[in-house]
């Protein structure tokens, strides 16, 4: 299903421009709205992902904590389930991996909140634990995908799934999401 090509920083671009005109604008569109609904009732928002996504999961919170406080005064209510080590290895080792996100959100969410995961396949065992309990309690949940989309693309309420197979490409445009997101709740104009 993918396509190898040679890499040059040229057709690293361009494998960009080829996937942003599959990518479904209005997936993005709507998730922005969710986000920036639940950011104005004051709702949690709560991120969590493994590996490369664990570090986008934390990214997202970082800029939209700060930076929608410093554009606007307002407080965002964000958290990331990657950030506390002490709780992911106390769920690791005490109940088990597939554990580490849920059993956080067991404590802290509301059915008013909404869950974001950040995933390449879609299929890591605790983000779908997360969406399963998340959902359970009637709460949003938004899954941000990359190949296939995996089971988290099947059970999210609502999905950003970037059609790739290649991680860094789905990796890079995960990220770009949460710039978007920055930018449309602190009002910022894009600089060329």
């Amino acid at each position: 299903m993918s396509t190898n090509i040679k890499f040059t920083i040229k057709n690293y671009f361009d494998s960009h421009v080829s996937l942003f005109e599959k990518m479904d604008i209005s997936e993005i569109n709507e998730a922005i709205e969710l986000l920036k609904s639940k950011y104005i009732t004051g709702n949690k928002i709560i991120t969590c992902g493994n590996g490369g996504s664990a570090y986008t999961a934390s990214h997202y919170i970082t800029d939209w904590n700060k930076m929608v406080n410093i554009a606007t005064g307002n407080k965002f209510n964000g958290v990331s389930l990657c950030d506390n080590i002490g709780l992911i290895t106390a769920f690791g080792n005490d109940m088990n991996y597939d554990e580490i996100f849920s059993g956080q959100l067991k404590s802290i969410m509301q059915s008013d909140d909404l869950l974001i995961v950040v995933s390449g396949s879609g299929n890591s065992p605790n983000v779908i634990k997360a969406l399963e309990y998340a959902n359970s309690i009637g709460a949003e949940t938004l899954a941000i995908v990359g190949y296939d989309g995996g089971k988290a693309k099947e059970i999210a309420k609502k999905c950003i799934w970037i059609p790739s197979y290649d991680m860094q490409l789905c990796e890079d445009i995960h990220l770009m999401f949460g710039h978007m997101v920055m930018k449309e709740l602190c009002g910022a104009d894009i600089k060329s």
